[in-house]
């Protein structure tokens, strides 16, 4: 139901050899290291502070193959002589979701770039306010710009008896037939301020709640409220 942002990482891993006797006959130990960023509209590199955390999954071989690291750009250093396949966490800020890369960790090169897309989904106020260091948001202007402070003071104006995080989990456990309500509920009560997208070719239906009249985040608060209790 809420809109889901879209943006590129890039990995980047460098290798060298080093001077320490290798296990495996005719394979030089290497020393590598792999550091994650965040690319914006023009590919410049920027800090991939959208994730409080990076877990690698290295070769089931290594002393502590599961290694985890909580600072940008979650560098992470370690010696060998094999190449291997390894798969790569990034849990999001607040909410957001947590994405899965898939990493070849080779020797061919002593360093190379690998881009993969991934996606923020539900992301909280806070977390939008971060990507859109790096790209426009659901709300923002035909320029990329954000709107004024129209979102400010529409967040300003949410009760305080609603928690929007909690309305977000919520829209997305619907079953089918709510989901069709609230989609006509939004169609039938929204502002000009209000952003929408009707993606057909998935079959999805975004909205970003906090573009929302609040008149509107009330009734669906009361419907969420009414259709989990009854579920």
């Amino acid at each position: 139901m809420v809109a889901d942002i879209k943006r590129t990482v890039k990995l980047v891993t460098e290798q060298r050899n080093i001077d320490k006797p290798s296990e495996m006959e005719g394979f030089p130990m290497k020393s590598w290291n792999i550091e994650i960023f965040l690319l914006d509209e023009a590919g410049n590199a920027k800090t991939a502070n959208c994730f409080t955390k990076v877990t690698y999954n290295l070769h089931p071989s290594f002393a502590n193959p599961n290694q985890t690291f909580h600072k940008p750009p979650f560098r992470c250093e370690n010696e060998g002589w094999g190449e291997f396949d390894m798969s790569i966490e990034l849990f999001s800020t607040e909410k957001g979701g947590k994405n899965i890369l898939q990493h070849d960790l080779n020797f061919a090169k002593d360093r190379y770039e690998s881009k993969h897309q991934v996606s923020f989904k539900n992301p909280s106020a806070a977390l939008l306010e971060i990507l859109r260091e790096t790209g426009p948001v659901p709300g923002d202007d035909a320029n990329g710009a954000k709107k004024k402070t129209d979102s400010e003071k529409k967040r300003k104006r949410i009760p305080s008896t609603i928690d929007m995080e909690k309305l977000a989990d919520g829209l997305v456990k619907l079953q089918e037939d709510d989901l069709l309500v609230v989609v006509q509920m939004i169609h039938d009560n929204k502002s000009d301020d209000t952003y929408t997208k009707n993606d057909i070719e998935q079959g999805e239906f975004h909205v970003d709640l906090y573009t929302l009249p609040e008149s509107l985040i009330k009734m669906l608060w009361d419907f969420v409220s009414t259709s989990n209790t009854r579920a």
